[in-house]
């Protein structure tokens, strides 16, 4: 080429680059914690980015369920790991008709019952078109929805998901203390 031509630029390149730039954009995890709160069953909000950091299993629960017995051991593994960086977050939820009427008698129930000292949520909707935002983004972003109570998730200390376990596999399987222990070293 001379200095008297002028040089064409191939349209397709700047296009192919921003597809470039969006295909790797898609890759990127999308971050949990990303100003998501609860309300908390004690007053107050509970503020996921407070949790950066530190793994978080978030698990949507109810208390007349017949997976209900898991608050023992969602309690187990929060006493275990906690000091290490572990928050554990119960989500109660009524999506499945199997919470009681209000937050003070799921709180009393949990506390009598259980002896929970894990943060909990005011009873909050998990699924369909009133779920809780951050319920939504794990629906929208990674086609996970809640199919019963019991349902966890694993966010990492970065806030990208880690995985997502159903209402059989129980908190303290190694399915899920194997990734928690692996975030916590």
């Amino acid at each position: 080429m001379t200095r008297t031509q002028t040089r064409r630029q191939n349209p397709i390149l700047p296009l192919a680059a921003f597809w470039l730039i969006l295909a790797l954009a898609a890759l990127l995890p999308l971050r949990a914690h990303a100003g998501y709160t609860f309300p908390s069953i004690d007053g107050g909000t509970i503020d996921l980015d407070a949790f950066r950091g530190k793994p978080v299993l978030v698990v949507n629960t109810a208390s007349l369920c017949g997976f209900t017995p898991q608050y023992d051991d969602l309690q187990v593994l929060y006493d275990t790991y906690k000091d290490r960086g572990l928050v554990v977050l119960a989500v109660p939820s009524d999506d499945f008709a199997q919470e009681l009427a209000d937050n003070g008698e799921v709180k009393s129930f949990c506390a009598t019952n259980f002896g929970l000292t894990i943060p909990m949520t005011t009873i909050t909707p998990v699924t369909g078109g009133a779920a809780h935002p951050f319920y939504a983004m794990l629906r929208d972003t990674y086609g996970f929805e809640p199919g019963w109570n019991f349902n966890k998730v694993l966010i990492g200390p970065d806030g990208a998901l880690v995985d997502t376990w159903g209402s059989t596999t129980n908190p303290t399987a190694r399915a899920i203390t194997r990734p928690i222990e692996a975030l916590l070293n």
